[in-house]
């Protein structure tokens, strides 16, 4: 989706944005969003919030900088970057192959035996979206209805087993895979013998100061506070702008699916892939991150994230849907801008992000 001519005009190079409240408004009344915020840094400069509605009708909390949303999808650019500090300190190779990745005896097709960690993690392995099995065909239509998790089969940890059959498509392109991510979160236990969140917290929460961002939400202070996720363009049978449930996982998937955190820091988290930190280990993370490993002018893989050339620009992004929430974190790196946009609803579209970041130049 494009934005209206007349809310371009209105963009100016500093100050408060008249436009960004009048494109969040109209973006919110028309997808009847209860809560919003989006935070942007032009030029390398203070992060500015706006922030709009409440976390749900009932308990009516403003929405603030620090208001968590779940973050689905974007929680594999954190899981990522975990990898890739692993990768720095010698535990992991990008060339590991799922034969010594996986414990022995684990049963692999011919295709499977090729994968490698960093297949995985830019989405380079063939490996589909989801099973495509009766079990989760069903829960995907459950979900309509009902708003529940489908993605439970792959949080435990027969998830490995699934790699006894897979067939590799003819032509490997990046291929977005919520599989290879489970698989990222089995290996990183089996690997290491710690979680996604123990070592999320040593790489990057501790040393970025991320005292509002966790794989495991309920341990974080103001989760009683936070926004509840509501239907949007998804659940298709149930009615805009009503609550759904929380999508909760407590194995594989959180590697892909479970963070939770505020746009006050993932503001700061993007600065830090532009702005070098005093951390010389996580600067070196952060530049890897941001290669691009299979090229092309659109959705361009990287570690996690993606790049897309618009125009003069080179914005590298992630997006994120779970439950009753989207969200997007972009930046442009050679311009020192980011933008994030968190909402408690189920919309596809994150138009908002991108626009921002190409007028922000």
């Amino acid at each position: 989706m494009t934005m209206p001519a007349a809310e371009i005009s209105q963009f100016s190079q500093s100050g408060r944005e008249p436009a960004i409240d009048l494109i969040v408004k109209n973006y919110q009344q028309k997808k009847a969003v209860t809560g919003m915020v989006v935070a942007v840094i032009r030029h390398g400069g203070p992060a500015e919030f706006y922030q709009y509605g409440v976390t749900d009708e009932r308990h009516r909390y403003p929405i603030t900088p620090q208001t968590l949303f779940a973050l689905g999808s974007v929680s594999k650019g954190f899981t990522a970057e975990v990898v890739a500090s692993l990768v720095n300190e010698g535990r992991l190779h990008w060339n590991d192959t799922l034969v010594t990745l996986l414990p022995p005896g684990t049963r692999l097709s011919a295709d499977a035996q090729k994968i490698t960690l960093l297949h995985l993690v830019t989405h380079t392995s063939g490996l589909p979206r989801q099973p495509m099995d009766l079990l989760t065909m069903e829960n995907v239509v459950r979900y309509f209805s009902s708003g529940e998790n489908f993605y439970q089969g792959l949080d435990n940890d027969r998830v490995v087993d699934w790699m006894a059959d897979f067939t590799a498509p003819d032509e490997r392109l990046p291929r977005y895979s919520n599989i290879g991510y489970a698989l990222i979160g089995y290996i990183l236990k089996y690997k290491t013998g710690e979680s996604v969140e123990t070592l999320a917290t040593r790489y990057l929460f501790q040393p970025l100061h991320l005292q509002n961002t966790s794989f495991i939400a309920p341990t974080l202070r103001a989760y009683p506070v936070r926004a509840l996720g509501h239907a949007g363009d998804q659940p298709k049978l149930i009615p805009r702008g009503q609550l759904t449930p929380d999508w909760i996982f407590n194995n594989n998937m959180m590697a892909a699916a479970s963070l939770y955190s505020s746009a006050g820091d993932l503001i700061e988290y993007a600065r830090a892939h532009f702005t070098p930190t005093a951390n010389s280990r996580l600067n070196k993370t952060f530049q890897d991150a941001t290669v691009s490993y299979f090229e092309r002018p659109q959705e361009a893989a990287n570690l996690g994230w993606v790049t897309d050339r618009i125009n003069d620009s080179k914005i590298t992004y992630q997006v994120g849907y779970i439950g009753g929430y989207s969200s997007y974190i972009g930046f442009d790196k050679k311009n020192k801008n980011a933008v994030v946009v968190l909402q408690n609803s189920f919309n596809w579209s994150n138009y908002i992000g991108h626009t921002l970041l190409t007028r922000l130049q």
